[in-house]
């Protein structure tokens, strides 16, 4: 009898991923206004709510309830962020939309991308979701490090922390299946570079 894989749900999770300064959260914000075909999952966490802050990107949780998530496996995958607050990724958050055959799309850190891309839903002979990751590239490193220090004044321990963190970071773009260069000045041909590879069919 001729075994037949399992089918894969219609649609896909897209992870977006790259260090600090490279340009993530202008080009979240630019798909989110211009794709409302797309689902943009909250992250849960358990760091306190900011003033006027509302639970359009957060679902924010009591370290009580977070653990009780974890135990009943309710996540894709958790940090800790700056050694306090947790965060994570539902399930309820992002699979329901893929089955019913929607784009999910993401913003993790590498950690987290660490997590989904070796999780069995998303891995394997058959994984049973489609999982797509595109890494945002700097131009260059000097031109990271100067988006860094033109947001705030920083100490000079601090900028080396940020490099460092950066040099581990850029490690993880060679597992990605889609490597962007977000060059200087040029922030719409990258987000037309992005549109377009979520866009394709088989990647």
């Amino acid at each position: 009898m001729e075994r037949t894989d399992p089918p894969v749900a219609a649609g896909k999770l897209v992870l977006l991923i790259g260090p600090s300064g490279v340009g993530k959260s202008v080009i979240l914000r630019r798909l989110r206004a211009t794709h409302p075909d797309f689902v943009f999952p909250r992250s849960a966490t358990t760091r306190a709510r900011r003033p006027d802050e509302g639970d359009e990107l957060y679902r924010f949780l009591t370290e009580e309830e977070f653990d009780a998530l974890i135990r009943d496996e309710a996540f894709i995958e958790t940090a800790v962020v700056h050694g306090s607050a947790r965060y994570g990724t539902l399930k309820e958050e992002i699979l329901p939309f893929i089955e019913a055959g929607k784009t999910v799309v993401r913003e993790v850190d590498v950690q987290g991308f660490d997590a989904i891309r070796h999780d069995p839903l998303f891995t394997g002979e058959h994984p049973v979701y489609r999982l797509q990751s595109i890494f945002i590239v700097p131009e260059n490193t000097e031109q990271l490090i100067l988006r860094i220090t033109r947001r705030a004044p920083i100490s000079q321990e601090e900028l080396q922390h940020r490099i460092a963190s950066m040099e581990k970071e850029l490690a993880f773009a060679k597992d990605c299946t889609h490597r962007i260069v977000n060059v200087d000045g040029k922030l719409e041909e990258t987000i037309a570079e992005v549109e377009r590879v979520i866009a394709a069919k088989h990647t």
